[in-house]
């Protein structure tokens, strides 16, 4: 571990490490067209972003949305560091950055027109109350944009049995804290139970092959093989695979980004729904 790595609880299956706050920052650059071309609101809106980790999203946001003004809080204050050098950095002026909790956020009920929720629903034991509880902070006909993967809609070549496993243990591990990876595919009807409507899903397929070497490189090797050597302690602790059993699943899934007869593909999920008025 370096000395600039964040040792916080491993409540969040990733870590707050260096190494995912970059993991983070390449899978906002691999898939930001594929998620965000079709994001709009109007402009002066008044957008919330709940749990903002290190920025990645709030970057790509509000660079898309420059007329609109963003409020963007998470419970870590080292990630909200981390988010504020960015948002600095890229010059973004309509950005206020806080650290706050989502179920105590200081904020007035009902003054936002938009919340933007990513990648944080598939770690909370609770994601129906989180939504619940923010929906309070939305305005009358406001809109939730919510963005999530699920890894039960990965797969790959070659999926040697191995590399399957290891996938699947990053499935178990984020099971065992209480939380759903899988969480993309009833995004409708969680916000629907939430009291949402006009809920509208779309889900949006990453694919790498050889005649795509920057998703290759940045979706497979930089984001989705960290993501899985991340939960290597987590994995062997629990026996859910031998060390060398290990190796080679993560050996095999890297090389899906690096042979020429590799392939991957995983599925995001994007859904949108309105407060009733």
């Amino acid at each position: 571990m370096s000395s600039g790595e964040v040792t916080e609880p491993k409540a969040y299956v990733h870590g707050y490490g260096e190494r995912e706050a970059q993991r983070l920052m390449d899978q906002a650059e691999s898939v930001s067209d594929l998620i965000h071309h079709d994001t709009e609101f109007p402009p002066d809106s008044r957008i919330l972003e709940v749990a903002c980790g290190v920025g990645a999203q709030t970057v790509a946001m509000a660079q898309r949305l420059p007329a609109c003004r963003f409020v963007s809080f998470d419970k870590i204050p080292q990630s909200v560091g981390l988010a504020a050098e960015r948002v600095r950095t890229a010059g973004l002026q309509e950005v206020h950055l806080l650290t706050a909790d989502l179920f105590e956020a200081p904020f007035k009920p009902e003054s936002f027109d938009v919340l933007f929720v990513s990648y944080l629903l598939e770690h909370l034991p609770d994601p129906l109350a989180a939504l619940i509880s923010l929906k309070t902070l939305l305005r009358p006909g406001g809109t939730l944009l919510v963005v999530e993967g699920d890894h039960g809609s990965c797969y790959f070549h070659p999926d040697t049995p191995e590399a399957i496993r290891a996938w699947k243990c990053l499935i178990e591990v984020q099971a065992g804290l209480g939380c759903d990876s899988e969480i993309g595919r009833r995004l409708h009807p969680l916000l629907q139970s939430a009291g949402f409507e006009n809920v509208r899903v779309s889900p949006r397929m990453v694919y790498a092959d050889k005649s795509r070497p920057l998703m290759q490189h940045q979706f497979v090797l930089q984001t989705i093989v960290p993501m899985v050597e991340g939960i290597r302690i987590e994995a062997l602790t629990k026996n859910l695979m031998s060390p060398i059993e290990w190796e080679k699943g993560v050996a095999d899934l890297r090389e899906t980004g690096l042979s020429s007869k590799g392939t991957f593909c995983y599925t995001f999920f994007k859904a949108s729904a309105k407060k009733c008025d």
